[in-house]
């Protein structure tokens, strides 16, 4: 491994700045100077808490949840769904750069996984993203979204 001084620049670290690789494929380490302060890059990724509604055309309660399952089941990421004969809800932990790339994954959810779910032909009809810190603070202070006392797939 190649140790570079604070203040100069490694130039294994490639054009683009990516961080230099040793020969294993792993990373080398980079240290901060005395008294620096290490600060996280922007652009890494971060938890955001999305709920997604669904509503449409009544729809047997069976068929609802069989495809909210089947949902939960292709993607493990889902916390919980409720669910109505017209409507549902799904909460979530999305890992993104950001809110906008958070809230596109979601938007495309519903849509995408219909067919292979066979969940109804529902609209999406509302979108909640909000980062890691703010769901805590709203839980802490009482009124943040009802707690998913039990993950998987509920009535209303």
């Amino acid at each position: 491994m190649r140790r570079v001084r604070p203040g100069t620049a490694s130039r294994s670290a490639g054009a683009a700045g990516a961080p230099s690789r040793t020969a294993g494929g792993e990373r080398a380490l980079t240290s901060v100077a005395a008294g620096g302060r290490y600060e996280e890059p922007a652009d890494l990724p971060r938890l955001w808490h999305v709920t997604l509604s669904v509503s449409g055309a009544q729809a047997p309660l069976t068929e609802v949840r069989r495809g909210l399952e089947q949902l939960a089941h292709d993607h493990p990421f889902l916390l919980t769904s409720r669910y109505a004969g017209d409507h549902a809800e799904i909460r979530y932990w999305e890992e993104a750069r950001d809110l906008h790339d958070a809230a596109a994954v979601a938007l495309r959810l519903w849509g995408e996984h219909r067919q292979t779910a066979k969940l109804p032909p529902w609209e999406i009809v509302g979108l909640e993203v909000i980062d890691r810190e703010t769901y805590h603070q709203r839980v802490a202070e009482g009124y943040g979204p009802p707690p998913a006392s039990s993950v998987g797939v509920h009535p209303f």
